[in-house]
């Protein structure tokens, strides 16, 4: 009995049996569709988290405040620890801190130091339309750099307007079109709390991250934000830009070290916090692949699952076709034809679900799911396709070897 002749028995076994055969290559289809669907789903949402991370600048250092605890215990990650001091509110940050982080003896791989104000939500007028913008930021020119945010339209603002205090405005795609509509906004005079600011220039397009639109935003000279706004207090953080994302740690070192020599911080409580950004990044990287993997590993169960009905419904087809097995064993058909049948028959099982299962996941992976767009993983397609024949091989081969063992007269005599 050659190759095609035992692929027509098996094709005439499953079809015999139409019902049957569909609802075992369902259990496989939706395995199949789940690890690719949520492998997809767990590196959509990764690289969803890093572009939002990257717009911050992967160089990038980001300084504020923070509380610290007194009684000589420092308020250290988690709360343990012996501190029973009161907390105590941090020194401020300063526009002095933000000028010594310039000095390039001490700090030469700091690239671009931008001290932040934030006007908190400002009501905005133009004409009869107002707007409450999220984020009302008071900085130098080289912010929009250093995090990221390129002009669209007009121009950004310069080193003369913030030292002559100007007041003018980059907003944000989301302002302007709550604020001016389908007007060109470039020149126009926009009234924030009762003060009149030009806007120069409209930002890129950033899109949302969250709950939070990274559009409604506008950025003002430091010195206008402060007269006009906020005062002249603290400052709300300090933005810096390494030389290059290589040199993102040595610059956390130098601004670690200027900055406890100006706040007099002689231990391991500071009474400001770094963020950086490259840490972050590759931190969230290792946390999102954790959870992609834990995705995938649990819609696999569901393989499994597939597999054992396999086992199920094959046993099932021996039992039925026990007296066909006798006949063509009395007819000559050799042990090998028996095992390869039935073999073969649960494998095609396997293979039709699977590849009906990277159907399903493909089309599935075109919708947004929960706010996140899947993104196809070409190694889970391959993965979740070749374990899907594994699995007709591996459970098939308990029934087709009990078939290949029948003994001829034993298997003529089964009712």
């Amino acid at each position: 009995m050659n190759q095609f002749e035992i692929l027509r028995f098996a094709l005439r076994g499953l079809l015999a049996n139409k019902m049957r055969s569909s609802l075992t290559t369902l259990g496989i289809l939706i395995g199949v569709a789940a690890v690719i669907m949520l492998v997809a789903v767990g590196e959509g949402s990764s690289q969803s988290i890093q572009k939002n991370i990257q717009r911050l600048g992967a160089n990038t250092l980001t300084i504020s405040p923070q509380f610290s605890g007194g009684g000589g215990g420092g308020l250290r990650g988690g709360g343990r620890g012996g501190n029973t001091g009161p907390r105590t509110q941090a020194r401020q940050l300063s526009l002095a801190d933000a000028k010594a982080l310039t000095d390039r003896t001490l700090a030469p791989s700091v690239r671009s130091v931008s001290p932040v104000v934030t006007a908190s939500s400002p009501a905005t007028t133009y004409g009869a339309a107002s707007h409450t913008i999220s984020q009302f930021v008071g900085t130098y020119p080289s912010y929009f750099e250093a995090v990221n945010k390129p002009v669209a339209e007009g121009t950004y603002f310069f080193n003369d307007d913030v030292l002559a205090a100007r007041k003018v405005v980059v907003l944000g795609r989301t302002v302007v079109e709550e604020l001016f509509g389908s007007v060109d906004p470039i020149g126009k005079q926009v009234s924030v709390s009762g003060v009149p600011f030009t806007v120069v220039g409209v930002l890129k397009e950033a899109g949302s991250s969250g709950m939070q639109d990274a559009d409604d935003v506008a950025i003002a000279p430091l010195p206008a934000v402060q007269q006009s706004l906020s005062g002249f207090g603290s400052l709300n953080s300090i933005v810096v830009q390494a030389t290059g994302a290589e040199a993102t740690t040595a610059a956390q070192s130098e601004v670690t070290a200027i900055l406890n020599q100006r706040h007099g911080i002689t231990n391991d409580n500071p009474d400001y916090r770094i963020l950086n950004q490259a840490t972050l990044q590759e931190t969230v990287s290792q946390a999102t692949g954790t959870f992609t993997v834990l995705l995938g590993a649990v819609a696999a169960i569901s393989l499994l699952v597939g597999g054992i009905g396999i086992t199920n419904i094959m046993l099932v087809t021996v039992t039925e076709r026990t007296r066909e097995i006798g006949i063509r064993k009395a007819i000559g058909a050799p042990r090998s034809a028996i095992l390869g049948q039935f073999l073969l028959e649960a494998t095609l099982l396997s293979l039709v679900g699977g590849l009906s299962g990277v159907l399903v996941a493909f089309i599935g992976t075109r919708f947004t799911v929960a706010g996140i767009e899947p993104v196809l993983v070409p190694s889970s397609v391959a993965l979740a396709l070749g374990v899907s024949v594994g699995i007709g091989l591996f459970f098939g081969s308990y029934p087709a070897n009990r078939a290949a063992k029948l003994r001829p007269i034993q298997a003529l005599r089964h009712e």
